[in-house]
């Protein structure tokens, strides 16, 4: 499971004047016919510019011979078929020591830089769509902690307290005060969880919280919780904590999130074309959305899972337009890219802006966005 620590060491790693090589390579479910031949054999095509690098003269000879080692290394990884489908982000510095790959849950581009430090951008606008979820299950004794994310699960702490057994008789008055004892302990219970649950979320932090058990138990622990965790509550589900297996939990939790992600999604859709309906700051459509990525106007990008085509970017003032032989902002000369929406995801992350993918139908024809700012006039060559 990828941790906070590994991309907050990837992030802050610096070659100190060796070269890092960043490649992305999509890894398909066994037998797909959607790829251009097996993994090892694109991690081998992607790696021919670092071939011509480690092979360059002109190179220094320990950038060159750290560049040696990364290809070695990258391509016993690749020959090891242990990555699983979706998306395989490897980091690597020989002349450092420093080695690191990334499963990322969905497909982008695949693509392979060389520079001074690790090339993030790419996995960190794959990670921002998937949060990371408290999942809670309580009963009036126990408890378990559990972390979901990006579609692994795994248990992070269990709680205990002491509890009243069901004595095997209890008439009138020493039925009640048990009964009220047997109360005030689960509250008790109750409390410490929640407040663990706060302790967690101040130290490590989650996205979303889940909370199951039985039906009186949740509504009881969902009754306790603060401010700063009922925002995050995504939705509960009944299970029974004594015989719920991690298979269990996790499916109930992937309900919980899958069911939140689609509100979530209709309703960014929602917004933005209510907010273009009423002429306020947001665009509709892939022309209106990648002039406004060009002058980083977007905050929030929706865009309808698996959209794509082909356009023109200028690298040097960030224009991106379907069609075009010059820059239309300052005359210079464009590189044509197979999925300019690609590079307006790019672009947008880069821009400290969010995106959605949409994965549910809805109005949006292909892409949407909030933005930060009215757009300015387009220039006169795009109107």
């Amino acid at each position: 499971m990828t941790t906070h620590e590994q991309i907050d060491r990837i992030i802050r790693f610096d070659g100190g004047g060796l070269p890092v090589v960043s490649l992305y390579v999509q890894v398909e479910p066994d037998g797909s016919p959607h790829t251009d031949g097996d993994v090892q054999t694109r991690v081998n095509s992607l790696l021919d510019p670092v071939r011509a690098r480690e092979k360059d003269r002109s190179v220094e000879t320990g950038a060159r011979r750290s560049l040696r080692s990364d290809l070695e290394r990258i391509t016993r990884a690749a020959a090891d078929s242990r990555w699983k489908p979706g998306m395989m982000a490897l980091f690597s510095c020989a002349g450092q020591d420093f080695f690191e790959e990334v499963s990322l849950p969905r497909s982008i581009r695949d693509r392979v830089v060389v520079d001074g430090t690790p090339w993030v951008r790419p996995m960190l606008a794959v990670l921002q769509e998937y949060r990371r979820m408290c999942v809670l299950i309580a009963d009036d004794a126990a408890a378990q902690i559990w972390e979901l994310h990006q579609r692994d699960i795994r248990e992070v702490r269990q709680l205990r307290d002491p509890s009243l057994r069901k004595p095997d008789y209890a008439y009138g008055k020493v039925e009640h005060r048990i009964h009220n004892k047997g109360e005030e302990l689960a509250k008790r219970h109750h409390r410490r969880v929640v407040a663990t649950l706060g302790d967690l979320f101040r130290a490590e932090g989650f996205d979303l919280l889940a909370v199951g058990g039985q039906a009186h138990q949740v509504s009881t622990v969902t009754g306790f919780l603060p401010r700063e965790l009922r925002d995050r509550l995504a939705g509960t589900f009944t299970i029974d904590a004594a015989t719920a297996t991690p298979a269990d939990v996790r499916h109930a939790a992937e309900t919980v999130m899958d069911a939140y992600e689609r509100q979530e999604q209709r309703t960014l859709v929602a917004e933005i074309t209510e907010a273009v309906a009423e002429h306020r700051w947001a665009a509709l459509g892939l022309e209106p959305c990648l002039w406004a990525g060009s002058v980083s106007a977007i905050d929030r990008l929706a865009v309808t899972d698996g959209v794509e085509a082909p356009g023109v970017v200028c690298d040097r003032d960030g224009w991106m337009a379907l069609t075009g032989d010059a820059c239309a902002v300052c005359g210079g000369t464009v590189r044509a890219t197979a999925d300019v929406v690609d590079e307006l995801i790019e672009a947008v992350t880069n821009d400290s802006g969010t995106v959605r993918h949409v994965r549910v139908d809805t109005d949006l024809p292909g892409l949407g966005a909030r933005l930060r700012f009215p757009l300015p006039p387009k220039p006169s060559v795009l109107v």
